[in-house]
């Protein structure tokens, strides 16, 4: 049983999450009174993407006397779940619960802003991620989130290119960073740098995400040919 349960960690491990799976699914162990097999058939099930799956047996991992780090990692997923599948009353428990606990952390303070800025609740979602940045300061995703977020919406933009720069600057070929930057540039009136900061991170983009980012550079293109027209005119 011990050697079945050391071989799915393994796999799962190696990124061979199907074989981790079937692993863990033959073992004679009842998740419900296993913890640590509760826990890593919800981490195959969310990497998978069945996240139904993945929710029964996460919850079974946060309400069991399981593994410290494993509640906090549970907790985490379930989070993430539920915001991308639009529960985001769910994801907002989870992260709460988290915060309740002790578990102050830049990951959870962000995940609570996304939650909050969803909602339409700026101010809130503000707040929140300069308190993940106040834990740390080079916090990659909590700055580039406040960069975005004070960019789009048009306000201290001087600060968003700062909050922008340092997050490239940590990250320089994560291309969801790449657009930020290039967006506070053309909130701040420099198309030119806007344009070559969001052609480089559609290029480097595909799925996800890539249809922002070609937006954010249609936008750049139209204002340039605009302003050109208004020149000839």
């Amino acid at each position: 049983m011990k050697a079945s349960m050391k071989r799915a960690v393994r796999f799962y491990t190696s990124h061979r999450y199907e074989n981790a799976l079937s692993e863990l699914l033959s073992l004679d162990l009842d998740p419900a009174e296993n913890p640590d097999v509760a826990y890593y058939l919800g981490l195959c099930y969310a990497r998978l993407e069945q996240y139904e799956e993945a929710i029964l047996y996460l919850e079974t991992v946060v309400t069991s006397d399981s593994d410290i780090l494993h509640k906090y990692q549970s907790r985490m997923i379930l989070s993430y779940i539920y915001i991308i599948t639009g529960r985001l009353s769910l994801a907002a428990f989870e992260l709460d619960a988290l915060l309740d606990e002790g578990y102050e952390s830049p990951q959870v303070y962000a995940a609570k802003s996304y939650v909050a800025y969803a909602r339409k609740e700026t101010e809130e979602s503000v707040e929140l991620l300069e308190k993940a940045i106040a834990i740390d300061p080079e916090n990659a995703n909590a700055l580039n989130s406040l960069g975005f977020l004070l960019a789009d919406e048009g306000r201290d933009i001087l600060k968003a290119l700062s909050l922008c720069k340092r997050a490239v600057h940590l990250k320089p070929d994560n291309p969801a960073y790449l657009d930020s930057l290039g967006w506070a540039y053309f909130k701040i009136g420099k198309v030119e740098e806007a344009r070559a900061y969001l052609r480089k991170a559609l290029n480097l983009k595909s799925g996800k995400g890539e249809n922002e980012i070609a937006r954010h550079l249609k936008a750049v293109i139209d204002a340039v040919d605009a302003a050109d027209s208004e020149t000839h005119t």
